[in-house]
């Protein structure tokens, strides 16, 4: 695993140099398709572009692997996470179990002690997801998947720290969100409303006949499908809601006492529950369409009819364009997009795919500006490649101190995806401040999580690895003139990564 990899032996694989080296080199289109597209160039991605050519690769990157492909020594600290193989269900039945133990504690020290404990062990469980993503997108090949999650955590965002979601965050990303990633966004939105971190970050646990709670049902119409102003009505937001009664959680190991005409109408998969007791079974109104109350066939029935308004194809395609095109995309191509959206039954990957072969795709390559996830992730990339880290921890504090930290966001919106949000003189100099600790040699990166004693930086060669990935070729007169004034390595590291030319992709 990659805490047990000692700092001489990561040392001697840098210097090594690169593992893999590029067979051709890439023309400048190919390594800003290759910025765009990944979390940032590295060796090994470099090498498979030039090996597959642009058409292939994208196309491996629509269509992935469905198993990782991670290197060896990072899969295994993966597999070695209790959230890779406990059921989510266990954990948090085992967590409440603790909470119930900790608040049944009468001394004041001691319940205090126990509390903390329990607050820990739902901090550890979030940090263990933290970890998980942040080894994918450092070294996955399928590099679009893995952005592709993150966007889509972002669009149906869940906050970490309301109620118990830090033990839900890990299994909300690995079975609602990246399975579907690249799929139907029929299948991706109906796994999102069967998970309770959903449910309990939006209170749709608490609607009920009698008495509706509408934040999920309103957030669904706002956010996650047809978008604000897009035509529906504060009445469809009371219907969705009152569809949506009886959706909730259930952790109790026995079904619930339940008369003979419902029973069979109950649905529940680990701590989802369709409780029909819970349930509206009026006839409803949702977006001009009548819908007849008959359980949980209905919530089926009202996704189906948001997933086919025109306003959803278009509001998911603007999306999509604004996170991988430009702050405001052309309106020509948020339509050929949302064509594309509404005649494939809302499959991502063939509405990325006209994106990505699109001319305005093209022209916009190297003008994004990097949100903060995609500029620590393309630095750790850029300056060590496939050698593994032996610590995450660093990372998920840089996105944090640049105000974008994972599962962090506190509102359902999600984080902006525009220039405006991330370009401001407090952000770029903590990114400085950043780009000296990893240019100096990895700020802990390769400290194994609990080691005692200093540690020994391990600088990294980013000269090398402009050349092996191509970068070198791209950089402005003005980075070559800025970077020919650097005293040492660890200044010429600094001055690249906090380069305009780097902070865009």
């Amino acid at each position: 695993m990659l805490r047990h990899l000692t700092a001489a032996s990561v040392l001697a694989i840098l210097i090594a140099g690169p593992a893999v080296a590029a067979p051709r080199p890439l023309s400048a289109a190919e390594i800003a398709l290759l910025n765009r597209v990944s979390w940032g160039a590295s060796a090994s991605s470099a090498a498979d572009l030039a090996t597959m050519g642009s058409d292939r690769w994208l196309e491996r990157q629509l269509h992935p692997s469905p198993a990782d492909r991670l290197p060896a020594e990072a899969q295994q600290e993966i597999d070695a996470l209790a959230i890779s193989h406990t059921p989510m269900a266990t954990l948090v039945q085992a967590l409440n179990d603790q909470n119930k133990a900790a608040n049944l504690i009468t001394d004041p020290d001691q319940k205090k002690v126990a509390q903390t404990a329990y607050q820990q062990a739902m901090t550890d469980l979030a940090r263990q997801a933290a970890t998980r993503e942040i080894l994918r997108d450092l070294y996955s090949p399928d590099q679009l998947q893995e952005q592709m999650t993150w966007f889509w955590f972002n669009h149906f965002n869940v906050h970490e720290y309301k109620a118990n979601l830090r033990a839900m965050v890990g299994d909300y990303e690995e079975t609602a969100i990246r399975p579907h990633a690249l799929g139907r966004f029929r299948d991706l939105l109906e796994a999102t409303l069967r998970h309770p971190a959903m449910l309990r970050y939006l209170d749709n646990a608490d609607n009920a006949a009698g008495h509706i709670n509408e934040n999920y049902a309103r957030e669904i119409m706002e956010l996650h499908t047809m978008g604000v102003g897009s035509g529906y009505s504060q009445d469809d937001v009371q219907a969705l809601a009152r569809i949506l009664t009886g959706v909730g959680i259930d952790p109790r190991p026995n079904d619930p006492q339940l008369p003979l005409q419902l029973r069979g109408q109950l649905i529940r998969e680990g701590l989802f529950a369709f409780n029909p007791a819970r349930h509206d079974y009026g006839d409803k109104t949702f977006l001009g369409r009548t819908i007849r109350g008959r359980g949980f066939g209905e919530v089926e029935e009202a996704l189906d009819i948001l997933c086919r308004q025109p306003a959803t194809a278009t509001h998911i395609s603007r999306e999509l364009a604004v996170y991988f095109v430009a702050d405001d995309p052309p309106d020509s191509l948020v339509q050929r997009m949302s064509h594309t959206f509404q005649h494939s039954d809302g499959d991502i990957a063939q509405v990325l795919g006209v994106m990505f072969k699109s001319p305005e795709f093209r022209a916009s390559l190297g003008t994004k500006f990097k949100d903060p996830a995609h500029f620590a992730i393309s630095a750790v990339r850029l300056a060590w490649g496939d050698t593994p880290i032996l610590n995450t921890a660093p990372v998920f504090a840089w996105m944090n101190r640049l105000g974008e930290g994972l599962y962090a966001h506190e509102t359902p919106d999600g984080y902006a995806m525009i220039a405006t949000a991330w370009n401001g003189p407090g952000q770029m100099e903590t990114r400085f401040e950043l780009a000296r600790q990893i240019g100096s040699g990895g700020a802990g990166l390769f400290r194994a999580d609990g080691a005692t004693g200093p540690e020994t930086p391990i600088v990294a060669d980013l000269k090398t690895a402009l050349q092996s990935t191509g970068l070198a070729d791209t950089l402005s007169p003005a980075a070559d003139a800025a970077l020919a004034q650097a005293t040492s390595p660890k200044d010429w590291n600094t001055l690249l990564l906090s380069s305009p030319d780097f902070m865009r992709r």
